[in-house]
């Protein structure tokens, strides 16, 4: 499985708590950054790569890496396709997590879009790309594509239960110490998502989510791939919830 988002910070605040529920269970995860976030108001590009990086271990992800795509200038080309497609076909998840489809930063619904395209070109064996070592790469596609939610709210097709992995995501997001959950601003100014009532909020919205799927705490995601297909109904009789 590969988490993919516009900006590091992106992926703990919104799917944390599965990303974690993930490698608990023995899931190889891997995160995959396109930007370095460097045109964030507070921190820099070294500081939150060395919050990237302890998030991640957090996390437990098997990996982290960032493809260096520019901050606020995220585009459909075929430039940053095939640095996407080149990534996607070295790490070939079945399943993918990427940022919401229109968002209140730009970059976020622009990152959706520029996914879900090289997603697909990915699987056209006449685009080719080659990997670190110059070997030519076979196509890959995966089968299951998810929009994970982020400020902007949508209604979901399904809510993943994260109730025993949520101190870990609230940890992980708080690794971001320059972003989040900031009570002091120091010599730098306060943002939308420093605040202390932001973090608060992440909370209250797992809370929700929680709620409407029968548990504690929630997370609510946009199947992108379709309508989704089970081979049969264990799915729903391996998985019980009290409402």
């Amino acid at each position: 499985m590969a988490a993919w988002a516009a900006h590091p910070d992106d992926t703990e605040i919104s799917c944390g708590g599965t990303i974690a529920s993930l490698a608990k269970g023995g899931r190889k995860v891997a995160i995959v950054d396109l930007t370095r976030g460097e045109m964030g108001t507070r921190g820099t590009a070294k500081t939150r790569e060395q919050e990237a990086v302890r998030a991640a271990e957090i996390l437990g992800v098997a990996e982290r890496v960032n493809l260096g795509l520019p901050d606020t200038g995220l585009a459909n080309t075929r430039e940053h396709q095939l640095a996407v497609i080149r990534e996607l076909r070295r790490l070939r998840p079945a399943v993918c997590l990427i940022n919401a489809p229109h968002d209140r930063h730009p970059d976020h619904g622009a990152a959706a879009k520029l996914l879900l395209d090289a997603f697909f070109y990915s699987g056209l064996a006449k685009i080719k790309t080659r990997d670190a070592h110059g070997r030519e790469q076979d196509p890959w596609r995966p089968s299951h594509v998810m929009h994970y939610m982020q400020d902007r709210k949508f209604e979901p097709d399904f809510i993943v239960d994260v109730t025993g992995t949520q101190p870990i995501k609230e940890k992980a997001i708080l690794a971001f110490a320059t972003q989040m959950n900031v009570e002091d601003p120091g010599d730098e100014p306060e943002t939308y998502i420093s605040s202390t009532t932001f973090f608060e909020g992440l909370r209250a919205r797992a809370r929700h989510y929680g709620h409407m799927g029968g548990c504690e705490y929630g997370e609510p995601f946009l199947y992108a791939s379709g309508t989704p297909m089970f081979r049969d109904l264990n799915v729903f009789l391996d998985n019980s919830v009290t409402r």
